[in-house]
């Protein structure tokens, strides 16, 4: 496998700040500076998972379409669920 930056374009570059964020995300909830329960949380999963989905329509790829589906889907849950809370 050979990697190219000639060919890294902006799809590539709105796909890896999702990554960014996700894992900022994550990091954030295991040190305790964001609430799993918080809007922000599920909010900032969902942005990520469709930043993600754009790299995908780009570069297809089944396993990942599939699990960003299933990660903004779960966001929307907690994004319902917060304002029910509320």
């Amino acid at each position: 496998m050979t990697i190219s930056f000639n060919s890294f374009g902006w799809h590539d570059v709105v796909g890896l700040a999702g990554v960014v964020m996700l894992l900022g995300t994550y990091f954030a909830l295991q040190i305790d500076r964001i609430d799993s329960q918080s809007l922000a949380y599920s909010l900032l999963n969902g942005i990520s998972a469709v930043l993600i989905l754009v790299s995908l329509l780009y570069t297809f790829n089944w396993a990942s379409f599939i699990i960003e589906i299933f990660w903004i889907s779960i966001s929307l849950i907690g994004i319902v669920r917060w304002m029910l809370r509320r």
